[in-house]
């Protein structure tokens, strides 16, 4: 049976957390179908960890793009796939701003994860988990920041 010990009655679901994107048609309403899926796999007995992995990149990823798109100066986003270099893009392009050292090794294991989903390798859930834990902070800052009023002047 699978490990869903890291889950409680409290645990603020991902679906709800991009609740203000639900069926939305553009990149954070794709995030949040990808939120859904993470929830629906918390609740299966899938052992292995790897297609949450997945899930939880693309909506990282997409969240990311999304802010590029709507927040940026120049409305667009890299075609990358690296969630560490998708966060440079965001700090570098949008007026968000964090502490990106505490973030980096984490978003790092998670596009690693999300790779060896793709080839069918074996996971570190462990390590997969203790990421998540870290990024969930991050992206509870991305969403601050995207409810954060839009300003035009873009004076970085």
């Amino acid at each position: 049976m699978r490990n869903t010990s890291h889950l409680t009655k409290n645990t603020i679901m991902y679906q709800e957390k991009l609740e203000k994107f639900k069926n939305i048609e553009n990149l954070a309403g794709k995030s949040w179908e990808h939120a859904v899926a993470i929830d629906v796999l918390a609740t299966t007995d899938i052992k292995d960890c790897s297609i949450e992995c997945f899930h939880y990149q693309q909506m990282v990823e997409l969240f990311f793009k999304y802010l590029l798109e709507t927040k940026s100066q120049f409305g667009s986003y890299s075609k990358s796939h690296k969630l560490q270099k998708l966060l440079e893009e965001v700090i570098a392009h949008t007026k968000f701003r964090t502490d990106k050292t505490k973030y980096f090794m984490a978003l790092q294991v998670i596009t690693v994860c999300a790779e060896e989903y793709r080839y069918n390798f074996l996971l570190d859930c462990e390590g997969y988990r203790q990421s998540v834990t870290i990024c969930d902070q991050l992206i509870d800052e991305l969403l601050k920041f995207e409810n954060e009023e839009v300003v035009d002047d873009f004076d970085y």
